[in-house]
């Protein structure tokens, strides 16, 4: 907003802004899979096999890993929803400038 109180939307910003919730909801769920490989029940399972009260300790384990995986996964699909409605917003923002420039005299080409 400018210091007059004028809303003012830059669609680079914008464009840069979805990209980057894109990006940070790739990169989660990478570390997702990651954690996934490196936590699921076989893998618990193996590491925890040696100890004497492995069953408690293998279902509590198991049970956080996939507590941890689920909220891993609600954020994953939250950014990308941050994501599509920035590109959304975009969208809309550029069709609404075309449609104005027109309405004042500009061809949908940019030119008058």
């Amino acid at each position: 907003m400018a210091d007059d109180g004028t809303a003012y939307y830059e669609p680079e910003s914008g464009r840069s802004l979805a990209r980057k919730f894109e990006m940070q909801a790739y990169d989660l769920r990478a570390y997702l899979k990651k954690f996934e490989e490196e936590t699921g029940e076989e893998a618990i399972s193996d590491g925890f096999g040696i100890l004497t009260e492995s069953e408690e300790v293998t279902s509590a384990y198991i049970s956080y890993s996939a507590d941890v995986a689920s909220a891993m996964k609600v954020v994953h699909e939250h950014l990308d929803k941050i994501a599509d409605a920035l590109r959304k917003v975009n969208r809309d923002t550029e069709v609404t400038d075309e449609d104005l420039s027109v309405l004042f005299g500009k061809s949908s080409g940019g030119d008058r």
